[in-house]
Protein backbone atom coordinates (compact mmCIF):
# COMPACT_ATOMS: atom_id res chain seq x y z
CA UNK A 1 0.00 0.00 0.00
CA UNK A 2 1.03 3.52 -0.59
CA UNK A 3 0.85 6.42 1.66
CA UNK A 4 -0.59 9.98 -0.02
CA UNK A 5 1.71 12.48 1.30
CA UNK A 6 -0.85 15.10 1.02
CA UNK A 7 -3.41 14.57 3.29
CA UNK A 8 -4.12 11.07 4.38
CA UNK A 9 -0.72 10.97 6.45
CA UNK A 10 -0.17 9.17 9.55
CA UNK A 11 -0.68 10.89 12.80
CA UNK A 12 2.11 12.06 15.00
CA UNK A 13 1.20 10.78 18.31
CA UNK A 14 2.70 12.54 21.09
CA UNK A 15 2.50 11.39 24.95
CA UNK A 16 1.86 14.48 27.29
CA UNK A 17 1.71 14.47 31.00
CA UNK A 18 -1.77 14.38 32.05
CA UNK A 19 -0.49 17.46 35.16
CA UNK A 20 -0.32 19.81 31.92
CA UNK A 21 -3.69 18.44 29.78
CA UNK A 22 -5.58 21.55 30.14
CA UNK A 23 -2.55 24.09 29.12
CA UNK A 24 -2.01 21.58 25.92
CA UNK A 25 -5.07 22.81 23.44
CA UNK A 26 -4.06 26.88 24.08
CA UNK A 27 -0.71 26.05 22.96
CA UNK A 28 -1.49 24.02 20.39
CA UNK A 29 -3.74 26.31 19.14
CA UNK A 30 -1.20 29.01 19.49
CA UNK A 31 0.91 27.37 17.62
CA UNK A 32 -2.18 27.58 14.52
CA UNK A 33 -2.37 31.03 14.91
CA UNK A 34 1.75 31.74 14.52
CA UNK A 35 1.52 30.22 11.61
CA UNK A 36 -0.75 32.32 10.21
CA UNK A 37 1.32 35.06 11.67
CA UNK A 38 4.80 33.23 9.57
CA UNK A 39 3.01 33.07 6.10
CA UNK A 40 1.88 36.62 7.12
CA UNK A 41 5.96 38.18 7.92
CA UNK A 42 6.93 35.83 4.97
CA UNK A 43 4.62 37.85 2.98
CA UNK A 44 5.87 41.10 3.90
CA UNK A 45 9.61 40.16 3.96
CA UNK A 46 9.39 40.59 7.82
CA UNK A 47 12.17 38.50 8.97
CA UNK A 48 12.42 39.52 12.91
CA UNK A 49 8.93 38.54 13.54
CA UNK A 50 9.83 34.96 11.91
CA UNK A 51 13.04 34.84 14.23
CA UNK A 52 11.27 35.73 17.26
CA UNK A 53 8.51 33.10 17.06
CA UNK A 54 10.79 30.42 15.88
CA UNK A 55 12.98 31.73 18.94
CA UNK A 56 9.95 31.36 21.20
CA UNK A 57 9.11 27.94 19.29
CA UNK A 58 12.45 26.49 19.71
CA UNK A 59 12.19 27.40 23.67
CA UNK A 60 8.41 26.27 24.25
CA UNK A 61 8.12 23.19 22.67
CA UNK A 62 10.15 20.81 24.06
CA UNK A 63 8.45 21.85 27.90
CA UNK A 64 5.09 20.91 26.67
CA UNK A 65 6.31 17.37 25.46
CA UNK A 66 6.76 18.29 21.53
CA UNK A 67 10.03 18.08 20.49
CA UNK A 68 9.16 18.52 17.07
CA UNK A 69 7.63 22.51 17.62
CA UNK A 70 11.51 23.30 19.57
CA UNK A 71 13.45 21.41 16.20
CA UNK A 72 10.99 23.47 13.78
CA UNK A 73 11.49 26.59 15.65
CA UNK A 74 15.22 26.49 15.81
CA UNK A 75 15.42 26.05 11.94
CA UNK A 76 12.71 28.99 11.95
CA UNK A 77 15.05 31.11 13.58
CA UNK A 78 18.51 30.15 11.27
CA UNK A 79 16.52 30.77 8.47
CA UNK A 80 15.14 34.04 9.29
CA UNK A 81 18.33 35.17 10.80
CA UNK A 82 19.59 34.46 6.56
CA UNK A 83 16.52 35.78 5.10
CA UNK A 84 15.91 32.42 3.63
CA UNK A 85 12.36 32.60 1.81
CA UNK A 86 12.70 29.53 0.94
CA UNK A 87 13.95 27.55 3.71
CA UNK A 88 11.42 29.41 5.73
CA UNK A 89 8.49 28.78 3.86
CA UNK A 90 9.03 24.78 3.58
CA UNK A 91 9.56 25.47 7.80
CA UNK A 92 5.93 27.16 7.92
CA UNK A 93 4.19 24.32 5.85
CA UNK A 94 6.20 21.87 7.68
CA UNK A 95 5.05 23.05 10.98
CA UNK A 96 1.42 23.48 9.57
CA UNK A 97 1.49 19.72 8.65
CA UNK A 98 3.19 18.67 11.84
CA UNK A 99 0.23 20.59 13.69
CA UNK A 100 -2.41 18.84 11.42
CA UNK A 101 -0.96 15.23 12.11
CA UNK A 102 -0.26 15.80 15.39
CA UNK A 103 -2.52 13.06 17.99
CA UNK A 104 -1.54 13.60 22.07
CA UNK A 105 -1.81 11.32 24.53
CA UNK A 106 -2.34 11.79 27.87
CA UNK A 107 -0.12 9.50 30.18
Amino acid sequence: MTQDNSTNQKKIVVHVDTEIEDLVPGFLENRHNDVKTLQEALTKGDYETIRILGHSMKGSGGGYGFDAISEIGRSLEDAAKAKNTEETRRLIDELLHYLERVEVIYE
